[in-house]
């Protein structure tokens, strides 16, 4: 579904492009948050059911949705914060990266945020699809009570076609995601409009003194309620992460000409609905539309859930290269599912990760109103540490003094702490798994970046500087090693340091090549580096040249592609005549050095999950020698 770069602005092109551009927003961008309905009101109400449910409840309570979709998406995500961009990407990892360029890497707050948000959106992928699917088939009781029983086992079943289907890439079915969630937000605007004039009185909850007033006086229960209500705006972190794929304008478009009207019509129709008949307060949504066409939208219904499955799955996929890249994760497998597109990819490891939460999730609270309490905190704390690192970007990247981005900022960051307030009071009833989701993906990457980081320096403490090894090496001798024809490439992360391999291969060997390349691979803060600085050539002596290749975090390391531009650069090799040469290492744990034991076990858990890096770097497999060292750790 991603357009090619050029389109990704939404500024150039036809106006058929950008037509095309804002349906496909409508269709991934809002998959998410259009399934909101579903269930947000439903839940808002439950703690009022004992006691029966009154005007000002309902008035309040839908002021409370419409001014949060107000305040929360339009004016924080869709008007400001896709203008804060890195490159033309989104998300909070492409936002943590902006500003580790631009503030340096050795700022903790600000590294320890950027894996929080990360987790905590990989939670939120788990949750996502297992909610939405359920609450789709629950309107299904309506039709025969006797499918209650049987709703776990099909959101199962179609959570593992969904799952399955991903390896195969989404191209084929995308072109279906825009016009099916437009016809879904047709839908949900003509049953909301229909039932608004059940009781005009619903009108008064546009007034924002309204949710003000409901909050005023709900007491601790309206504390609770936030939890609920903020259910309408799950879906937030998805629209800006997929900043890069659409443009801003097209996903402003989508938002202002069909999601937010459909959205705002149909909790006013629900609340009108429930005013006139209390009694449907049970299940609005499902009952604002008549029998004979309930089983037609309960079918529209759950293919726009797994619409906005299919979203938050993509989401986690481009996550996880970007983690990847920026030193986050080992090295994952990473298939690349279109020819043409590189945002179509596929992550084995992440998919059965995301599969295993899902099913678990499912049968563990079985249905929707269950789960429903365990959702939010991980949007929530999504939401706010956007805003912190939001507020960095104003203060590095646009130069706004400390007192005017606090200014700007604190009222909303007030407004999303009370949010988290208000879903951490799900703690015991199953808003724990969340958390223990991202507290579990943030120990691993910060144990991966933490070993990384030990093993850098452990290993700059034991190699050879490489010019003094060059200048030994050039000197004429008679233990001087046999020159062999071709060409040798020397893979390693320290490039001012001998790589182990190259000493190995002396070692054991005792050859050189006739022209050696010192290769580093570097993963630059920006997601997408241009040809022309692909690569960096530095003559180190007559026969040792340093080769430096850089990409962006959303780039495909293809390191053969990079390589063929190396001949624009006057640096010729035939790649049939070249080796290359790859360390492998066996971590092997010592007691009272390095990482703590716990992390030690961790960090060698990682390693060993780890792709090999001629597959991640796609070399050439029958030109590839692999020489393997010990490395204590």
């Amino acid at each position: 579904m991603t357009p090619t770069h050029a389109d990704k602005t939404g500024d150039a092109g036809s106006r058929n492009g950008f037509v095309g551009l804002v349906i496909g927003a409508i269709g991934v961008v809002y998959g998410d948050i259009g399934t909101s309905p579903l269930y947000a009101f439903r839940e808002a109400l439950r703690p009022f059911a004992a006691d029966g449910i009154h005007e000002p409840e309902v008035i309040g309570l839908i002021s409370l949705m419409v001014w949060t979709l107000t305040v929360i998406v339009t004016f924080k995500y869709v008007l400001f914060l896709l203008r804060a961009d890195n490159d033309g990407e989104g998300g909070t990892l492409s936002l943590l990266a902006l500003l580790m360029k631009k503030m340096g890497r050795n700022v903790p707050v600000l590294f320890f945020a950027g894996l929080i948000g990360a987790a905590l959106f990989i939670g939120d992928a788990m949750i996502t699809p297992a909610l939405s699917v359920m609450s789709a088939l629950e309107g299904l009781k309506l039709i025969t009570p006797t499918f209650a029983d049987y709703v776990p086992l099909a959101s199962a079943a179609i959570m593992i076609v969904l799952f399955a289907a991903q390896s195969r890439g989404t191209a084929a079915v995308s072109m279906f995601f825009g016009p099916v969630t437009v016809l879904w937000f047709l839908a949900m605007a003509a049953g909301g409009l229909i039932h608004i004039g059940d009781d005009w009185r619903i009108l008064a909850a546009l007034n924002p003194l309204n949710a003000l007033s409901f909050l005023a006086h709900a007491g601790t229960v309206g504390l609770i309620v936030l939890g609920a209500v903020f259910l309408t705006v799950t879906g937030c972190e998805a629209l800006y992460a997929d900043l890069g794929h659409f443009g801003r304008r097209p996903i402003q478009t989508a938002w202002f000409v069909l999601v937010f009207p459909a959205l705002l019509l149909n909790y006013l129709g629900q609340g009108a609905l429930v005013l006139a008949h209390p009694e449907t307060a049970s299940n609005p949504f499902f009952l604002m539309f008549p029998d004979w066409i309930l089983l037609p939208v309960v079918i529209l219904a759950t293919m726009a859930t797994i619409i906005a499955s299919q979203a938050v799955i993509t989401g986690a996929f481009s996550l996880a290269r970007s983690a990847v890249h920026l030193g986050f994760l080992p090295r994952l497998r990473i298939k690349f599912t279109s020819e043409t597109n590189t945002g179509q990819i596929y992550v084995p490891s992440v998919n059965l990760l995301l599969l295993i939460g899902v099913l678990m999730l499912i049968f563990s609270f079985g249905d929707s109103e269950s789960l429903a309490t365990a959702y939010g905190i991980s949007v929530t704390g999504t939401m706010v540490i956007s805003t912190m690192l939001v507020f960095q970007f104003l203060r590095a990247v646009w130069g706004y003094s400390l007192v005017l981005a606090a200014v700007l900022l604190l009222p909303l960051f007030t407004i999303e702490v009370m949010f988290l307030a208000a879903n951490l009071l799900k703690i015991y009833d199953g808003g724990w798994v969340p958390v223990a989701l991202a507290l579990a993906i943030m120990i691993l990457m910060w144990t991966w970046t933490r070993g990384q980081a030990y093993l850098k320096r452990l290993r700059a403490n034991n190699e050879i500087p490489l010019d003094s090894f060059i200048k030994s090496i050039e000197r004429k001798s008679e233990h001087a090693p046999v020159t062999v024809p071709g060409t040798a490439v020397f893979l390693t992360s320290v490039p001012d340091r001998t790589p182990n391999v190259l000493l190995h291969n002396l070692k054991h060997n005792h050859v050189l090549h006739e022209q050696n390349v010192i290769l580093t691979v570097w993963t630059e803060d920006e997601p997408y580096v241009p040809d022309s600085r692909r690569i960096k050539i530095s003559q180190l002596s007559p026969r040792f040249v340093r080769l430096d290749i850089i990409f962006g975090f959303m780039d495909d390391p293809d390191v053969t592609r990079a390589l063929a531009l190396c001949r624009e650069g006057g640096f010729k090799f035939e790649i049939m005549k070249t080796s290359f040469y790859l360390g492998r290492r066996n971590l092997v744990r010592t007691p009272n050095t390095g990482l703590p034991g716990w992390q030690e076990r961790i960090f060698m858990a990682l390693e060993g999950f780890a792709i090999d890096p001629s597959d991640y770097f796609n070399l050439p497999s029958n030109r590839v020698v692999e020489l393997g060292e010990q490395v204590a750790i």
